[in-house]
């Protein structure tokens, strides 16, 4: 199991369009991938556009991915790389 944190840097956070990116991308990969808000203690399956969108996750919030499976540290790499890029929002 691997697990990184990262910070919402886009200035909507995980609003309809990135929490869509999430769930298609995480799709794509064997291992099981979740978030979660350590402030919070939300936490959902990747996979789950509207469990992403419950997160509440704004602009500055911290995120953790954590992922278990063969190809775990791709995954947490992957969606570390979409949330620190803002989602190509702004």
């Amino acid at each position: 199991m691997r697990e990184e944190k990262f910070t919402i840097t886009n200035s909507q956070g995980l609003h309809a369009r990135p929490a869509g990116q999430i769930a298609k991308e995480a799709r794509a990969f064997q291992a099981k991938v979740t978030l979660s808000v350590d402030a919070t203690g939300k936490k959902t399956d990747a996979k789950s556009l509207m469990g992403i969108m419950t997160l509440q996750a704004k602009k500055g919030t911290v995120v953790t991915v954590s992922a278990d499976g063969p190809d775990e540290n791709e995954a947490v790499e992957k969606f570390g790389s979409m949330i620190e890029s803002g989602f190509g929002e702004d």
